[in-house]
């Protein structure tokens, strides 16, 4: 008899990789493809779409190659959530790059749409913002007169880059229902696309992919018989791998961007500040999270590389931090605010640093802390529970930084030698059978708080410098 085999696709900001998994949740192949983003114009990031699609078919390639005999049962894929894109519906021929999450063009028009941000987040559970498809869309709208005229003659679909890649490889056109909540059209209670949303945004619902559950069979990938049985947001994939579907489990992934999660069970909760989305759903069944966002984790280090002069590989900034204390505050603006301020891209906010470049960096690093505890505060005013350890993950939890989050938030803060927690956890949903827990994962690391001197009165500071620093948008209004 064959062995069954698992592929997983993480398909991430800078890089895509391929795992194969065996039927008990063991790695036994994996490779990547890195590519680049472009910022043609500040505040304008994007990627291109025929380069992803190209890495995931060769990457889906070599990896049956590597299966040998065995039989894959099915592949999963985990995607970056808020990079969105117009392709033309008969041909799958993308009309634009893909505008990234961490893209904020779109802000320039948000000004109009400001009186029903309440209602758009009752909605969708998700703030207005320049991130997010509803914005994007109308922006490309008044910009683009090729677009418009398409959009008029349903010709096209704007969807994330998730539902591009699925309509490329298995001709389904569709969108999972956790990647779906961020286009800020999606009705969070219903289900389906909002009427309310896409009139507000100008989007005729033939332009939308079909809405589908995380867990759904998509049809045969390009020319196998290999079905895609799964498409997820690459953060809930990542807290499924870390703690499976427990509610009130929590989870704090620290890649490009950071993100924390809150598995709140199976009824939807909408909290101030942050995020609502589903976490996992099949046919039967919908379990919610709430989730806070740090658009600059590790990217605070590649940003601060370029402002700073210093080469890639001398950066190193976990080692450069470590016996360094700073009075000084730095707010990256560069990708906006995420959770819970909802500011979009402002020009970087320096408070008492010198020309110092490892003061700067050792600021660079605590406002990613920072950010952190105003999100957990945001559970803990909603009386949420907190559990007294929290686990860490991603490439960006090095010891400085996990300590110094230990310190603010008075928790013990763990790191499992558990890397590609994204690809497990879309492992666990392709294979329910699957006995991959936390068990099997060695504790690497413990942090514990420590004294910080100038915690309270800093903590408060930070907080207040970024809503008071009169942060005014690098944009005019249109």
């Amino acid at each position: 008899s064959f062995a069954m085999n698992y592929i997983v696709i993480d398909q991430g900001t800078s890089s895509t990789k391929a795992f194969l998994f065996d039927a008990h949740g063991k790695i036994i192949y994996s490779n990547r493809a890195k590519y680049n983003l472009k910022r043609p114009k500040p505040f304008h990031i994007e990627c291109d779409p025929q380069i992803i699609l190209k890495d995931i078919k060769s990457l889906f390639h070599e990896t049956i190659a590597q299966s040998k005999d065995d039989k894959i049962q099915g592949v999963g894929i985990a995607f970056q959530r808020s990079t969105f894109l117009f392709w033309e519906k008969l041909t799958c021929k993308p009309l634009t790059p893909a505008i990234s999450w961490q893209d904020t063009r779109a802000s320039i028009i948000l000004n109009r749409f400001k009186n029903h941000k309440q209602d758009l987040w009752d909605i969708t559970g998700t703030p207005l913002s320049a991130k997010f498809g509803g914005p994007k869309f109308f922006y490309m709208l008044k910009n683009d007169k090729t677009i418009y005229k398409k959009i008029k003659n349903n010709e096209v679909y704007f969807g994330p880059l998730s539902s591009f890649i699925t309509h490329a490889i298995t001709g389904s056109p569709a969108i999972d229902e956790s990647i779906a909540g961020r286009t800020l059209l999606y009705n969070m209670k219903k289900g389906n696309w909002s009427a309310f949303a896409t009139n507000l945004f100008n989007v005729p619902i033939n332009c939308l992919p079909t809405i589908v559950p995380v867990k759904h069979h998509y049809g045969t990938i390009l020319d196998s018989d290999i079905p895609l049985l799964t498409v997820i947001g690459d953060q809930q994939a990542a807290l499924i791998g870390q703690s499976g579907l427990k509610k009130n489990s929590i989870g704090a992934n620290f890649g490009t961007s950071a993100s924390i999660q809150y598995n709140v069970g199976s009824k939807l909760t909408i909290l101030p500040g942050l995020i609502s989305s589903i976490l996992y759903s099949d046919k039967n069944y919908k379990m919610f999270m709430v989730e806070g966002t740090i658009n600059a984790c590790n990217s605070v280090f590649y940003h601060l590389e370029n402002i700073l002069s210093i080469p890639h590989k001398n950066m190193l900034w976990h080692k450069r931090i470590e016996n360094i204390d700073t009075q000084g505050i730095f707010i990256p603006g560069f990708s906006g605010i995420s959770a819970p301020y909802w500011k979009p891209g402002f020009d970087d906010v320096y408070v008492d640093l010198e020309s110092d470049a490892n003061q700067i960096i050792r600021a660079g690093m605590e406002s990613i802390g920072f950010l952190f505890n105003d999100i957990l505060n945001c559970f803990k005013d909603s009386e949420m529970k907190i559990p007294e350890s929290l686990t860490a993950s991603g490439g960006a939890a090095r010891p400085a930084l996990l300590q110094f989050l230990s310190s603010l938030i008075e928790l013990e803060v763990c790191y499992f030698d558990m890397k590609d927690r994204t690809a497990i956890g879309v492992y666990k949903i392709l294979n329910e059978n699957s006995l991959i827990n936390d068990s099997n994962y060695k504790k690497l690391k413990s942090f514990k708080p420590k004294f910080l001197p100038y915690k309270n009165r800093k903590k408060t500071k930070w907080a207040n410098t970024l809503i008071n620093s009169n942060i005014k948008n690098s944009y005019s209004d249109m």
